[in-house]
């Protein structure tokens, strides 16, 4: 019995220390918010000044008022656009640079890219230069073929910009309709 006793004595004893130290404590943590706070702006200021240093490129088309039938349809993600072959140089001038939801529509006229939240544009059928299947661009990496990458000329640019539908299986019709659009349109321009 008073083996116990001195173990519950010990035990009654302990106490864990008192912070006495608080203004370090409170420095240590206003110190960490304003660094993360200089990190995210130094982001921001980075963000705006590569769309200041794109602010050459012309304003993106809109679809015409009756660009006719639609040829395909595809509703699914936009992950950007990037210089054409350089997959990590993002283009972020009049909003190609932001993510969303997208709605696509091939017609006769060109591609309509339909973009919730975000600017629409619109790549004519003399525009387009090539489709493919791809697995990453800038800031997206997928499986092997999980993203359409539609390459058009706007301005003295060649920009690829890179879709992914909600139904992946998709992506090897639009890959083959666009580039016979685009094959069709060359042959008729060397006429």
């Amino acid at each position: 019995m008073t083996s116990v006793a001195p173990v519950i004595l010990l035990a009654a004893e302990k106490e864990s220390a008192e912070v006495t130290d608080w203004a370090a404590r409170v420095g240590w943590v206003v110190g960490l918010g304003l660094f993360v706070a200089l990190v995210y702006w130094l982001m921001r200021e980075g963000w705006k000044w590569r769309g200041t240093l794109q602010g050459d490129l012309p304003a993106l088309p809109t679809a015409p008022d009756s660009p006719g039938r639609a040829k395909l349809t595809m509703s699914g993600r936009y992950h950007g656009s990037t210089t054409a072959g350089q997959w990590l140089d993002r283009i972020v001038a009049h909003g190609l640079g932001t993510r969303s939801r997208v709605e696509l529509t091939l017609t006769d006229a060109g591609l309509d890219v339909v973009r919730p939240g975000a600017a629409d544009f619109f790549v004519p059928v003399a525009a387009l230069r090539e489709a493919r299947l791809d697995k990453g661009i800038a800031g997206k990496v997928l499986t092997e073929g999980g993203l359409l990458v539609v390459t058009w000329a706007h301005g003295d640019k060649l920009i690829d910009s890179g879709f992914r539908s909600d139904h992946a299986a998709e992506h090897n019709e639009w890959v083959d309709t666009l580039n016979d659009m685009i094959n069709k349109t060359e042959t008729e321009g060397a006429r």
